[in-house]
């Protein structure tokens, strides 16, 4: 009896096996990584309602008779509160899971904005030509959503802390110092393009934005890391390394911006959201497997999968965004600050027409008490007829500058 009690103190004395210790870091892994997953899901879901809420009140102030500026009603507020909240769930997501994994779920704000533009339609529509109009906009939800849902059971499971040590190791490596070496030349060759030679097409200035994204993501995972650690108690803000790396975030993430601002004026938003979408998540994942080693022990299955993930999420946005409608350019109304002479101002001091850049049309209605219940802006297409080959297609409208003499 006391051999077998002694027998039983020594098991329970043992120290844990290297199969018990892989498979608690294993699932302990997988559990940051739903975390990480869940947060940046939520996070583009949030997002995506605030932004389509922000553009509701813009339609709604564009179709009707209310005065108010949108910074004063309290749609847009919400919408503006609600984006904050998406965005730093999103910021958070990068310090719990790999950046492999979080960038690909940005795909989930285009299947919630594409489900959220669906319900809000009012028009009424027969079953037959519902599905035939809107069945790309299903398929892609559907694939997008598979897509998602390998991305997240083949993750890679690579969980570094992120101390000023290991982001300085990281930073300092051959690997990356390569790969910063290849993507700045790119870049500066892209940019010379686009701004000497007039290359305004979009795969160069979406892959300018791709590249300056890739260093962004990789500099948000970095300071949310490391803000993560500082308030688990492990201070590491008295590094330099997180005050370089978040100078890097905001000054690429301005850059960015700037970038996609001007690819906006030239294209059409659902072309600029499918072709850099794919750009940016190609780039990002390159520059994270490089950076902070992804994928390194994961093997060839797991890599395989989560490949054949990003590949059906891509296709999925693709389609989503194939069905949307195109925007028309031309506005077909006399814009009153084009007329001279004619005050655009009420005696409140009230503008009545925005300037011609803008993107709804506030007086162009001669009758809003006939606005449709869908709030649509104030722009109508407009159809010119054909006549005959030798008569010339003649513009609508013609404005007449008068000089001071006249």
């Amino acid at each position: 009896m006391d051999g077998a009690h002694s027998a039983t103190l020594q098991l329970q004395q043992l120290p844990p096996t290297s199969s018990d210790s892989s498979m608690s870091e294993g699932s302990f892994s997988y559990k940051e990584n739903l975390i990480g997953a869940l947060l940046a899901i939520f996070g583009h879901l949030v997002v995506s309602i605030a932004l389509n809420l922000q553009k509701y009140c813009h339609i709604r102030l564009a179709g009707s008779k209310d005065p108010r500026a949108y910074f004063k009603t309290k749609t847009w507020w919400l919408g503006l509160f609600l984006m904050l909240l998406g965005e730093l769930g999103v910021f958070a997501s990068y310090a719990f899971a790999p950046l492999s994994l979080i960038v690909p779920l940005s795909a989930v704000s285009v299947i919630a904005s594409s489900i959220i533009g669906i319900i809000f339609i009012k028009e009424k529509w027969k079953p037959k030509e519902f599905l035939r109009r809107y069945v790309l906009s299903f398929v892609g939800c559907g694939l997008a959503v598979v897509g998602t849902y390998l991305l997240v059971t083949f993750a890679p499971n690579s969980h570094e802390k992120m101390t000023g040590e290991n982001v300085t190791r990281h930073l300092v490596s051959w690997p990356f110092l390569l790969y910063m070496l290849v993507e700045i030349i790119l870049f500066c060759l892209l940019l010379y393009f686009y701004k000497e030679k007039n290359a305004n097409n979009i795969i160069v200035i979406l892959l300018l934005v791709a590249l300056l994204g890739s260093m962004t993501v990789v500099t948000v995972k970095a300071v949310a890391g490391m803000l993560v650690l500082s308030i688990q108690g492990n201070l590491q803000l008295d590094y330099p390394i997180f005050y370089v790396m978040f100078v890097c975030m905001v000054a690429t993430a301005i850059y960015q911006a700037a970038f996609l601002s001007q690819a906006s004026q030239m294209y059409d938003s659902s072309l600029i959201a499918s072709v850099g979408y794919i750009l940016s998540t190609t780039v990002a994942i390159t520059a994270g497997a490089i950076f902070y080693l992804d994928f390194i022990g994961e093997d060839v299955l797991h890599i395989c999968m989560f490949a054949l993930g990003c590949l059906i999420a891509f296709l999925g946005v693709f389609l989503i965004t194939r069905n949307r409608k195109k925007a028309i350019p031309f506005e077909p109304y006399i814009s009153m600050d084009a007329m001279p002479g004619m005050q655009n101002m009420h005696d409140k001091g009230m503008t009545v027409q925005p300037d011609l850049k803008a993107s709804f049309s506030y007086g162009a209605l001669e009758n809003n008490d006939n606005i449709s219940e869908i709030y649509t802006p104030a722009t109508l297409p407009v159809m010119q007829e054909e006549h005959g080959p030798r008569s010339t297609s003649g513009v609508p409208y013609r404005v007449l500058e008068h000089t001071k003499k006249e």
